[in-house]
């Protein structure tokens, strides 16, 4: 099972979990098993067509799957899988 590590962000969907550990041979398989557990995940991380949103960075032991092969990236068991939703905004600026 990967370790899937959850930021502060996502805890209260997970019953305020830090990680939960799951089954899958894929990151696409680890993401749909995180989903079917929390189904309120579903939309924040992923599109209707079922691609990754594109404000949330997914990791597999610290490599972006953006770079590797998406969805589709193997995952070994034991192996870490961080998600990481975009932050936006900020204080602006007058000029």
């Amino acid at each position: 099972m990967s370790v899937v590590k959850i930021p502060t962000v996502l805890r209260p969907q997970v019953g305020g979990n830090k990680e939960v550990e799951l089954g899958g041979a894929t990151v696409g398989e680890v993401v749909e098993a995180l989903t079917a557990a929390y189904p309120s995940l579903r939309t924040q991380l992923l599109t209707d067509d079922g691609s990754l949103n594109r404000f949330v960075n997914v990791y597999v032991n610290g490599q972006d799957v953006r770079y590797l092969d998406g969805l589709a990236t193997t995952v070994a068991d034991r192996d870490e899988v961080r998600l990481l939703p975009a932050m936006a905004g900020g204080e602006g600026r007058e000029r």
